[in-house]
């Protein structure tokens, strides 16, 4: 017999939720086979079998939260396949149990099917007495008026709070006949009010990943000293350039289109290199001062935003960060980013424009001290002398930083130089 237990994830990685059973139970697997498939905070892992056999209890089901070292599976080596002969054996005793009760049921509802005839006439005498005392509560003198009158008691209009039919309700029945619609048209509203919400609705849980971005989104922000600032690029002389070369550059590097990423994650470096403050942290006391250059890309998923660290971009080309960031992309969307994947990185830029966001100011990532926002390119008038305007293709950007760490004289200077390095391409090459 071996147990299948939820695996050693990550340091901040504790527990995680069952996303689906690739195997059920009954069902052999071998050795190193996937069994199921494991949602954590960051990524989707799947968990393997130690040992060939047969799964023959889950105990845990799909969209239950276990613990790292918990036991969620057993495999028997000498199992059979289906199910062993002893849950079958209890299977076929529970269904003889549930036949022979159904039996004693059918024959207990025949029985007093044959018993109902019985005391006919009995019952026809008492039927009307006894509907009228369980459903009317009168007095005996307003029961003998309104047999007397041949006034239906439930059509009185009861005066008494508590709904006692009183002999002066049956006299004056006849007088108001109209009064007993009175209450039921109060009564309906009421009823609406404390109903349940007539406008449809969709309740679902949220998975994991969306839990614990809310989380640490709320934490940052009530965490950190956040503050923004904007600048705007012309955009012009980058995409001249990126017309230029698109083509030539395709070619040299097998098929990896030159995009605006790599150009910013450049310009990013760079200026990091001039503000170290932005590529710092705090931790208790300490001001961690980070001399390596791990710029996180965030990607859109169906199941919410992902942060995906490409390494070394100081040491990296063009082509390399383009490269990167396609790999990485496309593993997010299959679910196939690891954790390494994910971990590590001292920067952040995040693209809104690539669904026409014009501005926005972006959340802090993690215990990070500032995050990079670019936003939709859109042509504006732009003043080039005192004489002339041009219609130019501008992009906002932004900063968002921690000014416990960082002061607001570097955080413009950072973008600053950001936007110097954007409008004048060619000065990126010079960087190294």
């Amino acid at each position: 017999m071996a147990e299948v237990k939820v695996p050693e994830l990550a340091e901040s990685i504790t527990e995680g939720t069952i996303a689906s059973w690739l195997k059920q139970k009954g069902d052999r697997v071998e050795k190193g086979e996937n069994i199921l498939e494991l949602e954590t905070d960051k990524v989707n892992v799947e968990v393997i079998s130690e040992e060939a056999g047969v799964i023959t209890e889950l105990k845990a089901e799909e969209g239950d939260t276990v613990e790292v070292g918990q036991v969620i599976a057993i495999v028997e080596d000498n199992g059979e396949a289906g199910g062993s002969s002893e849950e079958k054996s209890e299977d076929t005793s529970k269904e003889e149990e549930g036949e022979s009760k159904e039996s004693e049921k059918s024959s207990d509802k025949e029985e007093k099917k044959e018993e109902a005839p019985k005391d006919d006439s009995k019952e026809s005498d008492e039927e009307e007495s006894s509907d009228d005392s369980e459903r009317i509560v009168a007095t005996p003198s307003a029961r003998r008026m309104a047999r007397e009158k041949g006034i239906d008691l439930s059509d009185i209009n009861a005066s008494d709070p508590r709904g006692l039919v009183r002999s002066q309700d049956v006299d004056n029945h006849g007088k108001q006949p109209e009064k007993s619609e009175a209450p039921k048209k109060e009564e309906q509203p009421q009823k609406q009010a404390s109903g349940k919400p007539e406008k449809p609705v969709v309740r679902e849980k949220m998975s994991r990943r969306r839990q614990t971005i809310a989380k640490r989104l709320l934490e940052v922000s009530q965490s950190t000293a956040m503050l923004t600032t904007f600048n705007e690029v012309d955009m012009t002389n980058l995409m001249e350039l990126r017309k230029r070369k698109k083509d030539e550059f395709q070619e040299r590097h097998d098929g990896t289109r030159l995009g605006f990423m790599s150009f910013f994650t450049k310009a990013s470096v760079a200026a990091l290199r001039k503000y170290p403050a932005v590529n710092a942290e705090i931790d208790g006391e300490d001001l961690v001062m980070k001399q390596f250059y791990d710029i996180g890309v965030a990607v859109s998923t169906d199941e919410g935003l992902v942060v995906p660290v490409v390494r070394d971009c100081d040491r990296k080309t063009f082509a390399e960060i383009e490269s990167d960031i396609v790999d990485m992309a496309k593993k997010a969307q299959n679910k196939k980013l690891g954790l390494d994947d994910m971990t590590g990185g001292s920067f952040t830029i995040t693209n809104g424009g690539v669904f026409g966001s014009l501005m926005s100011t972006p959340i802090i990532n993690g215990t990070q001290a500032a995050i990079l926002g670019m936003h939709t390119i859109q042509k504006r008038p732009v003043a080039i002398d005192d004489e002339k305007m041009e219609n130019r293709p501008m992009m906002y950007i932004a900063l968002s930083y921690d000014h416990r760490v960082i002061d607001g004289k570097e955080a413009v200077g950072f973008l600053k130089t950001i936007k110097d390095l954007i409008e004048n391409p060619e000065d990126l090459l010079l960087e190294g």
